[in-house]
């Protein structure tokens, strides 16, 4: 079964104006669809991983056959990223979305980071910092939160790690409204952070 890309969960222009509605059409509209095109032509001849949830595709890339492995690990991880991503923003204005967080990643930050203003910090360094195009996640291991960066499509559900908040550092994902200045826009994207959604992840980490 050839997977699909969902529609975005709000308008285009929701969340502005940290991202305009201009980079969120083709983000969403061309970039993912051709990662959807792209992982559904390598498993063309594959039925049995085309049947599996993309997360568990690139969960276990060890199971993908070699001559393809290099295209569902870009692809796959594309189409898992930013399903993630859409899912992890929300419209501007709206309870739970931009601010500081709340409930039990709230709390989860602090004992781990020992403030969200620090986190924030370590989270938009490893955004600033990756070389490139890649992306910025928090996950959950051993019991505390870490910051990671990954390159290009690199999902961390490849190496065993569960993301629970991430941040697309491709340019593709601000050039047309920060050009050049990754950190402002890696600043200005607290702003459209579903904590509640990031909660739900943080849950389902936590097992």
């Amino acid at each position: 079964m050839a997977y699909e890309l969902a529609p975005l969960p709000y308008d285009y222009a929701a969340l502005e104006p940290f991202i305009d509605a201009d980079t969120m059409k083709f983000h969403h509209d061309k970039h993912h669809q051709a990662y959807i095109n792209n992982v559904n032509a390598a498993l063309a001849n594959h039925p049995e991983l085309a049947a599996k949830p993309v997360d568990a595709l690139v969960r276990d890339l060890a199971s993908v056959p070699e001559e393809i492995r290099a295209a569902v690990q870009n692809n796959g991880g594309g189409h898992s990223n930013h399903t993630i991503f859409w899912n992890i923003m929300g419209p501007v204005g709206t309870a739970g979305i931009g601010g500081e967080p709340t409930g039990a990643i709230a709390a989860q930050i602090t004992a781990d980071f020992g403030d969200f203003e620090s986190f924030k910090k370590a989270f938009n360094d490893a955004g600033a910092k990756r070389f490139g195009s890649g992306w910025a996640w928090l996950v959950f291991a051993d019991g505390k939160l870490k910051v990671i960066s990954t390159a290009n499509q690199d999902s961390p559900l490849t190496q065993g790690l569960y993301p629970i908040l991430g941040n697309d550092v491709w340019e593709h994902a601000y050039y047309l409204k920060y050009q050049n200045l990754r950190p402002k826009y890696l600043e200005n994207w607290w702003n459209v952070v579903n904590w509640t959604e990031v909660n739900k992840r943080f849950a389902t980490a936590k097992g």
